[in-house]
């Protein structure tokens, strides 16, 4: 059957200017992908459902350290778990307050485990994207412990936080007062990504601490920046942070 004049055949790399090629190798979106008429080509709109599940099952999915990262991993890095004030996955999407303050038990189970006045205090939250932590932090963590080795810092016990979000690191400040705290955790999912990560950063934080005193390294994954190259540029941070008079 003849196709009219609203159909896009299928766009390959050899059918596009160098321009155009150029800015698709760059970024994940989809970029002059053709379409049928005036909707989206089949194979795009089974590419975004997919996506889009992908994203809904990120945010959904809680985080089981032992199960996810494999009991070795945990052991190595005696990793133990807290939680916020949002004992529930449903709380914790609708009251983001929640996930600011930790939960009953926790701040004990930190200030036992932890050493006070470090120079690094690196924790995992679970965040918008379980798919992230676990994707992400196998490879990270240990490239922050060896960096952090090498420039001779006193580095705390890690630890993960169930239901968590930035703000926490308010708490972590008031209870631990370490030089610098990383939380790194799983950023919300879009279309292109399930599995990016954020390292977020504060000097000394405390209770008053907003948005406008932390730092952030995002877009960890495969096609941002890769574990081994989010590392140093977080390690080179901490260590301007650390020399702040």
């Amino acid at each position: 059957m003849a196709r009219g004049p609203q159909y896009d055949a299928a766009l390959s790399d050899s059918d596009l200017p160098d321009v155009v090629r150029r800015i698709r190798a760059r970024t994940p979106a989809r970029l002059l992908v053709g379409r049928a008429g005036s909707a989206y080509r089949t194979t795009t709109q089974l590419e975004l459902r997919e996506a889009h599940a992908a994203a809904r099952d990120a945010v959904r999915a809680e985080l089981h350290p032992g199960q996810d990262f494999g009991k070795e991993f945990v052991q190595r890095w005696n990793l133990f778990e807290v939680r916020t004030q949002a004992t529930l996955k449903e709380d914790y999407l609708l009251r983001p307050d929640l996930g600011r303050h930790f939960g009953d038990g926790s701040r004990a189970a930190i200030e036992r485990h932890c050493v006070s006045n470090c120079d690094l205090q690196i924790v995992i939250g679970d965040g918008l994207s379980v798919a992230a932590v676990v994707t992400q932090i196998p490879q990270l963590l240990p490239l922050l412990y060896a960096g952090a080795a090498a420039r001779r810092w006193q580095v705390s016990r890690p630890f993960v936080i169930h239901h968590c979000r930035v703000g926490i690191l308010n708490e972590i400040g008031e209870l631990l007062h370490p030089r610098v705290a990383v939380l790194l955790i799983g950023e919300r999912p879009g279309l292109t990504t399930a599995t990016s990560l954020s390292a977020y950063m504060a000097y000394q934080p405390r209770a008053s601490h907003t948005d406008a005193n932390r730092h952030v390294i995002s877009n960890i994954h495969a096609r941002g920046l890769t574990a081994q190259e989010a590392a140093e540029p977080i390690l080179a941070l901490a260590s301007r942070l650390m020399s702040t008079p």
